[in-house]
C-alpha cells in the first residue's frame, strides 16, 4: 500500500512530537554533570550544531539559495524551542507545557487567516479532546492555567513562534529541510549564548564538566534528536499549521511515560485517560484523512 505524501508528512510530525518527548534526558544528565539551566542549552545546541557544520558546508549554495526567508523561518523555530526551554526553567513544567499546547489554536488561526483554510467542527473537537487530555494529565481538570509570570509567557510566546515557523514553512515549501535543521540549530545555539550570557554569565562551564557528558548526548543527538527535528521541519510543509499543533502533542504522551519510566514519578489511570485521549486527538486528522480516500477509490 502507497501511503500519500500527506499521511506521510502526518506520520513524520507524529515521530517529530514523540521524539521530543525524550528532549528532557540529555538535558538532565548535563544538569547532573553541573551545568547551570541556560548553559545546559547552549551546550545542547552546539552538538547538533557542530555534527551538521560539514553538510551545511557541501550544501553551501542551497543557503544562499534560501536566501533571507529561509533563515527568518529558522529563527522563527529556533527561538520557539528557546522560549519554550526557557519557559521551563522560569515556571512550573506543567504551566510551560499546557501554555505551548496552545499552537493548535494559533496555528489554526493562522491557517484560516493566510492559507484560507476551513476551521471544521472536527478540527475543533480534535483540539478539545487534545486540551482534556493534556489537562488530564497533569491534574488540572477544567482549570486552564492563565499566564502570570515571565516563565508563562515565554511558554505562550514559544507556541506562537512555533505556528508561524509552520506557517512559512509551509508558504516555503520549497527549501530543503535539510537547510531548516541546521537553520534551527545554529540559530537556537546563537540565541542560547546571547540569553545565557544576558541571565547568568557568571556560570560559563568548563570543559571539565562538559566533555564526560558529551559521548552520551552526541549518541542521543545524532540517533534521535536529528532524525526528529528533520521530520518536525519537513512534515509541516504539507500540512495546515493547526494540524501540526495537535500531531506534535505526542511529545505529551512520550514525554509522560518517559518521566515515569525514567524518574519514578507517579503513573496511574489519570495519566493513563490523559494519554489515550490525547492519542486520539491526534489520531483524528488521520484518520480522516484515510476514511476520505477510501471512500474515493470506493
Amino acid at each position: 500500500m502507497i501511503i500519500s505524501l500527506e499521511n506521510r508528512a502526518k506520520l513524520a510530525c507524529l515521530y517529530a512530537g514523540a521524539v521530543w518527548g525524550l528532549f528532557w534526558i540529555p538535558l538532565r544528565s548535563l544538569e547532573n554533570a553541573g551545568l547551570q539551566g541556560l548553559w545546559v542549552l547552549v551546550v545542547y545546541f552546539a552538538v547538533p550544531t557542530l555534527c551538521l557544520l560539514p553538510i551545511g558546508i557541501w550544501r553551501w549554495k542551497h543557503f544562499k539559495t534560501g536566501g533571507l526567508q529561509l533563515q527568518i523561518t529558522a529563527m522563527l523555530s529556533g527561538s520557539a524551542l528557546l522560549l519554550y526551554t526557557m519557559s521551563i526553567v522560569y515556571t512550573d513544567v506543567v504551566r510551560a507545557i499546557l501554555l505551548f499546547y496552545l499552537t493548535p489554536i494559533w496555528g489554526t488561526i493562522l491557517a484560516r487567516a493566510f492559507l484560507k483554510d476551513a476551521i471544521t467542527p472536527q478540527r475543533i473537537f480534535a483540539m478539545a479532546v487534545a486540551f482534556a487530555g493534556a489537562l488530564t494529565i497533569f491534574g488540572l481538570g477544567l482549570q486552564f492555567p492563565v499566564p502570570q509570570n515571565v516563565g508563562d509567557w515565554m511558554g505562550v510566546g514559544a507556541g506562537m513562534l512555533w505556528a508561524t515557523a509552520s506557517l512559512r514553512i509551509n508558504i516555503y515549501k520549497d527549501y530543503s529541510a535539510t537547510e531548516m535543521t541546521l537553520g534551527f540549530f545554529f540559530w537556537s545555539l546563537i540565541f542560547s549564548i546571547i540569553a545565557a550570557l544576558i541571565f547568568v554569565p557568571s556560570y560559563i562551564p568548563s570543559l571539565a564538566q562538559i566533555l564526560p557528558a558529551l559521548p552520551l548526548l552526541t549518541i542521543f543527538i545524532v540517533l534521535l534528536i536529528l532524525p526528529g527535528t528533520y521530520a518536525s521541519l519537513w512534515g509541516p510543509k504539507f500540512l495546515s499549521p493547526g494540524v501540526v499543533g495537535l500531531l506534535f502533542m505526542t511529545e505529551i504522551v512520550v514525554g509522560s511515560i518517559s518521566v515515569a519510566l525514567l524518574s519514578a514519578e507517579p503513573f496511574g489511570i489519570r495519566e493513563v485517560i490523559g494519554i489515550l485521549l490525547i492519542t486520539c486527538a491526534s489520531l483524528i486528522e488521520p484518520i480522516a484523512g484515510l476514511a476520505k480516500r477510501s471512500e474515493k477509490l470506493i
